[in-house]
């Protein structure tokens, strides 16, 4: 069996093919978006809880969550932010990311736990990058983009 050799023209009209399809970013928009959606999530189960140096006393994780991009303003409200306004005013375009944290409390006698209430931690932000599942251009076309 002969193997067919491709030529340059005929690569070059792959390349474009994939471009045409895919874009010059979907991969990294594609990354960032398993990051947000499966990875940060798999980190947390791998350390699961944490124990301080306070006897009877453990936090549990459960789910971490990225919200939207949002910046607070002066007087203290929050309010959603777009990437051209966050760049007219110098901000980071960026979302909070929180943690479910439950406190357990470990009956020394027993080694019984009780669980307290489960509350959502802020942990820190994240940078938001365009376009991708956490910004409200996701779904816009090219024609609403401009």
């Amino acid at each position: 069996m002969e193997e067919q050799k491709l030529t340059n023209e005929d690569k070059w009209i792959i390349l474009k093919s994939l471009f045409d399809e895919k874009g010059l970013v979907r991969q990294h928009l594609d990354s960032y978006n398993q990051f947000i959606e499966s990875k940060m999530q798999e980190i947390v189960d791998e350390s699961n809880e944490v124990i301080p140096d306070i006897p009877g006393f453990k936090i549990k994780f459960g789910k971490i969550k990225v919200g939207t991009p949002k910046v607070r303003e002066a007087d203290g409200a929050t309010m959603e932010i777009t990437p051209i306004e966050a760049r007219i005013r110098e901000l980071s375009y960026a979302a909070d990311i929180t943690l479910e944290m439950t406190p357990i409390t470990i009956d020394e006698r027993t080694q019984r736990e009780e669980p307290e209430e489960t509350l959502d931690i802020y942990i820190g932000k994240l940078p938001i990058m365009l376009k991708s599942c956490r910004c409200p251009l996701e779904n816009l076309s090219e024609q609403e983009l401009i």
